[in-house]
């Protein structure tokens, strides 16, 4: 069985309109949120107001902005905040987003 290649933007290349974007949202803010103390976790492991096809694509927003790391677990994703490319690239950006949260 073949291991799944998810992409996702190196830090250099994360773009502050597509992580506001991403981060406008409250059901991904409410995912942020849910990673933002480092702990790795599922779709299915945050309680969400959404379908589990709706929750794919916000988490797939987020991934695509560089928000958040997925890995590939079986036929699970497993994902984690990347705050430290966050807090590199737009320092105290996030901190002042879930503060206001």
């Amino acid at each position: 069985m073949a291991t799944e290649t998810i992409s996702h933007p190196q830090r250099e290349e994360l773009e502050l309109p597509a992580v506001l974007h991403a981060l406008s949202d409250p059901v991904r803010l409410r995912i942020v949120a849910a990673l933002a103390n480092g702990d790795e976790r599922t779709c299915g492991s945050i309680e969400l107001p959404v379908t589990k096809s709706t929750c794919t694509y916000h988490f797939r927003v987020l991934r695509d902005a560089g928000v958040i790391h997925q890995r590939a677990l079986g036929t699970t994703r497993v994902n984690t905040l990347r705050r430290d490319d966050l807090d590199a690239r737009f320092p105290g950006l996030l901190g002042t987003i879930l503060d206001a949260a």
